[in-house]
């Protein structure tokens, strides 16, 4: 083959499902996900971050080198997770970012990352405003995050149309990509005969042109769909060389230009597929030596390459469904598998439900935003940019670019509401919510806590009560589980939503736990505190506050006069009022601690029944995060009991203990439990003890052997462990002074491997790699026998090649 003729590309479309509170706008903890908070930290964990730092090994098994395969690779990642990952994993947003601009460097001028559809909607079921917006924000976002614009860009699901393929001319997009069942058929050139296709059998080796409507067009490369399913679904990923061997093997000798395409779902590489991202890294090594072909991405293929083949496509096709986009839609037989005799007959009325809303909303904005700006619908697609710059100037170069005259706050708030109406009235139309199997599944949930937050604004707006309707109309949608869809949705939805008064609640219940109230952080919400007084007695406490509570997104504010009286435990009596005046609260606050100050408890309640009345508020209004926190405190220290009797058996009963196992006698349940219970505990509290004793350790270790006990809690003892090893590691520095911890770390890696308790070193790994020339080449330990030998010892624990010799 003819090297300068030949090219690879490998694509990974990146994207996680939407998962946070849509009011609230942060991740709250999903148990399924554990030892990790969400399910886009485990992923992180397991799939984005790895491929920031892949590893390539030699044949005995040691990293000889790391990699950011973001650097070689065509992607497109989602922005609601990029904007995750820029607050959650900096390091690893930083990196992605970094690696775009090493590709055009690679790549002759031509970055590698490509943006998409802003929330993952369906475009050829979206209405023409909703398909620009989709566009418009998507590409704004990667500019902002990449510095540069996109040339192609990922539609959701694959799914198009020609109406789509309209609207990314509009924006001067170049390209996108596409499965090969979406074209229908093609021809060498103008005038030449169609060649129909059957299923999937385009040539992808090339790109096709497709013409449009307007007399503009439109580039689309058709992935190599054999070897992206082998990369899903057959195991291709055991091997990079082989991964590599298969993209080579779909080229042939001609002299014909020719490129070697896959695009698959990025988590297969190390979430799918475990270690996924070292076969992917591999098979990059082995593609950039190989003789007979060159690395390359879209871009840089398209401006050497562009299309002389012309292709027609399905209209309303997609990668995931075989009926089209039907499974967005309908009930087409299309679903995850493994639940037989359910029925996706909801999906229809879902998606007519949503556009009725939807079709609704749109004479709310225009009437009420046309007030206020000169075109609300441009003003929508340059929203983007207030979404990404909350706190910031954007909303002033936005009202100065968009209003028509210099508007009052409270017009300023009405805005914000219907500009927020609209974003939500978008992203309830993310694709997942139709993808899986139920309509009270967690996805759907999603969308319909984005429809429920537009009703919210509707009626904010322009005094429009959808939500009775609204509510019917699920109740026409199928459950496989409940009775139908609005019976789900008034279980997982309705009480998902968060006005100010529900934050007021939560803040003065976490107000009684936390140690500085007034510092608390409140997500999507700011506090201003006029008064904050808390008095302790014992277990009981007393908060009294006066606040105001304001919506970072709308600007939205109400004052609040509360008053909490904690009886111990989980046990709160709370009264909130925004009717009360400060010559009353001041009242208030006085009798209140007055009573406070007396045996009897009930002259408190009295108080604040008589000046608040009855809006009452407990534990349970706290939002989930705090009231897990809240409730592991609470159980923490009821357990603290627990632990001491389990204590005192295991130290009192130790020579009883040892005298049975050394005589082969069983061990009674209650002593088993005993030992279990401690050693555990011990373990997880070795690893967060400011300094750490191996000798203590190495106890532990004797003690987990000599009684043949298990770790009970691996997940969440081995994470706990990676974190506080990378912590050890990354405090030495090259001086001698560091040689008693670097021996310690030594030390303490030799314990957990004799424990034989699995951590994942990904990040001591990284460190070390990084680190490793001038831990060993540095002029004071350069020459020193022993810090050689123990740095040594530490890259064999970690499996890294020793690169310096």
């Amino acid at each position: 083959m003819n090297k300068s003729k030949k090219y690879a590309c490998i694509h990974g479309h990146f994207y996680q499902p939407p998962r946070e509170n849509a009011w609230l706008e942060v991740l709250e903890t999903q148990d399924s996900a554990a030892p990790y908070h969400d399910w886009n930290e485990r992923i992180n964990f397991e799939c984005y971050a790895p491929n920031a730092r892949a590893r390539i090994i030699d044949d005995k098994g040691y990293i000889n080198k790391i990699v950011n395969n973001y650097a070689r690779i065509s992607f497109n990642i989602g922005p609601t997770l990029l904007s995750w990952m820029e607050e959650a994993d900096p390091e690893t947003y930083a990196a992605i970012l970094a690696a775009d601009r090493q590709s055009e460097e690679f790549f002759n001028g031509h970055g590698s990352a490509i943006a998409q559809v802003y929330s993952h909607l369906i475009m050829p079921l979206a209405n023409e405003r909703d398909k620009h917006t989709q566009v418009a924000w998507g590409l704004r976002d990667f500019e902002k995050r990449f510095g540069r614009k996109s040339e192609g860009i990922w539609l959701a699901e694959t799914a198009v149309d020609l109406d789509t393929l309209e609207v990314l001319a509009d924006f001067d997009i170049k390209f996108t990509i596409l499965a090969p069942r979406q074209a229908k058929m093609v021809r060498a050139k103008d005038g030449d005969k169609w060649i129909n296709l059957d299923h999937a059998t385009v040539d992808p080796r090339r790109p096709y042109k497709v013409a449009l409507k307007s007399g503009r067009s439109m580039t689309v490369f058709f992935y190599d769909g054999h070897v992206s399913q082998g990369v899903a679904f057959e195991g291709l990923l055991n091997s990079g060389p082989r991964f590599a061997e298969r993209i080579i093997g779909t080229l042939d000798g001609s002299d014909e230009v020719q490129l070697a395409h896959i695009a698959t779902d990025g988590e297969s590489y190390g979430h799918h597929h475990k270690k996924g991202e070292m076969a992917l890294a591999d098979c990059l090594r082995y593609l950039e030596e190989h003789k007979s072909v060159t690395l390359t991405n879209y871009g840089a293929f398209l401006a050497t390459d562009p299309p002389h083949w012309e292709v027609e496509i399905y209209d309303n096709s997609s990668w995931s469904c075989v009926h089209g986009v039907e499974r967005w839609r309908s009930n087409c037989g299309c679903n995850s598998g493994g639940r037989q005799g359910w029925t996706q007959a909801w999906r229809a009325p879902l998606r007519d439900t949503l556009d009725w809303l939807r079709d609704l909303l749109i004479p709310v904005y225009e009437k009420e935003a046309g007030k206020l700006l000169a075109d609300p619908w441009s003003a929508r697609n340059d929203y983007i940019d207030v979404i990404m710059d909350r706190d910031g100037k954007a909303w002033k170069r936005f009202l100065e670019k968009h209003t028509t005259r210099t508007l009052l706050d409270e017009e300023e708030i009405q805005l914000r509401r219907l500009l927020e109406m609209q974003r939500q009235a978008i992203l309830m139309y993310t694709s997942c919510g139709w993808f899986f199997d139920e309509i009270s599944g967690l996805e759907t949930n999603q969308i319909l806590q984005y429809a429920n937050r537009a009703i919210y604004y509707a009626k904010q707006v322009g005094g429009l009560d959808l939500h009775d309707e609204f509510v019917a109309r699920l109740a026409e949608a199928p459950s496989n589980v409940y009775e139908n869809g609005a019976v789900s949705y008034q279980k997982f939805v309705e009480p998902s939503r968060v006005d100010l008064e529900r934050v007021g609640m939560h803040f003065a219940t976490a107000s009684i736990f936390a140690q500085f109230p007034e510092k608390m952080t409140l997500f999507n919400y700011t506090t201003e505190s006029e008064v904050l007084e808390k008095l302790v007695a014992g277990e009981q406490s007393l908060v009294i506050g006066r606040v105001s509570i304001r919506s970072r997104i709308t600007r939205s504010r109400k004052h609040f006069s509360f008053a909490a009286l904690h009886l111990g435990k989980q046990n709160i009596i709370g009264n909130l009022s925004t009717q009360m005046s400060r010559k009353d609260f001041d009242q208030m606050e006085v009798e209140a601690k007055e009573a406070f100050r007396t045996p009897d408890l009930g002259k408190v309640i009295a108080v604040m029944q008589n000046f608040i009345g009855s809006e009452k508020f407990s534990i349970w209004h706290l939002f989930r995060d705090e009231k897990r926190k809240v409730l592991k405190e609470i159980t923490d220290s009821s357990l603290k009991a627990i632990e001491l009797d389990f204590r005192d058996i295991y130290n009192s009963n130790y020579q009883l203990m040892t005298s049975m196992l050394n005589s082969d006698i069983p061990l009674p349940g209650a002593y088993k439990a005993a030992i279990k219970y401690v050693l555990n505990e011990d373990l997880e509290a070795f690893f967060q003890q400011e300094q750490l004793d191996r000798r203590k350790l190495r106890h532990l270790v004797e003690e987990f052997n000599k009684w043949d006990v298990a770790v009970v809690h691996v997940p969440e003892v081995s994470l706990l462990a990676a974190k506080r090893l990378y912590q050890e590691q990354k405090a030495l520095r090259p001086e001698l002074k560091y040689y008693d911890q670097l021996r310690a770390l030594v030390k303490i890696h030799e314990q957990i491997n004799a424990l034989k308790l699995s951590v994942n070193l990904w990040r001591s790994q990284d460190l070390f790699y990084a680190r490793q020339k001038v831990m060993t080449k540095s002029l004071e330990v350069a020459n020193d026998s022993d810090w050689q030998r123990q740095l040594r010892r530490l890259g064999e624990f970690l499996t890294v090649a020793n690169m310096e010799g």
